[in-house]
């Protein structure tokens, strides 16, 4: 999940910090909504996850903060926007620590589009 999406969560009055929602990675600055399926992302010197969808936010997010579930699947253009992150298989393990770089590989083109998972 990114970083940029709790701040934006605070700014709409939710409390909300990295690993209260499940999410197992936090990221800044890589744009991780619009990474193509199958993507990489090497995460320090060994760990490698590949990305196969968006997160779809079940009910039980509202548990946490009343309203939060509406908040992170938002409307863009009338279409649904899923805003909770993505989902990713390990293609190989790793220690990942607080403050690893994550360095990109994009898959061959033609890139397809993240569905929800």
């Amino acid at each position: 999940m990114h970083e940029e999406l709790f701040e934006e969560l605070r700014g709409a009055g939710f409390t909300v910090a990295a690993g209260e929602l499940g999410e197992n990675v936090t990221t800044r600055g890589i744009d991780l909504l619009g990474l193509p399926t199958g993507a990489l992302l090497h995460i320090g010197d060994e760990a490698v996850v590949e990305v196969t969808g968006l997160r779809n936010p079940c009910a039980q997010i509202d548990t946490f903060q009343k309203g939060l579930l509406k908040q992170v699947v938002g409307s863009d253009d009338g279409a649904v926007a899923f805003k909770s992150g993505i989902m990713s298989v390990v293609r190989a393990g790793g220690v990942v620590r607080p403050g690893d770089s994550i360095e990109v590989e994009l898959p061959d083109g033609p890139h397809l589009p993240l569905r929800t998972v």
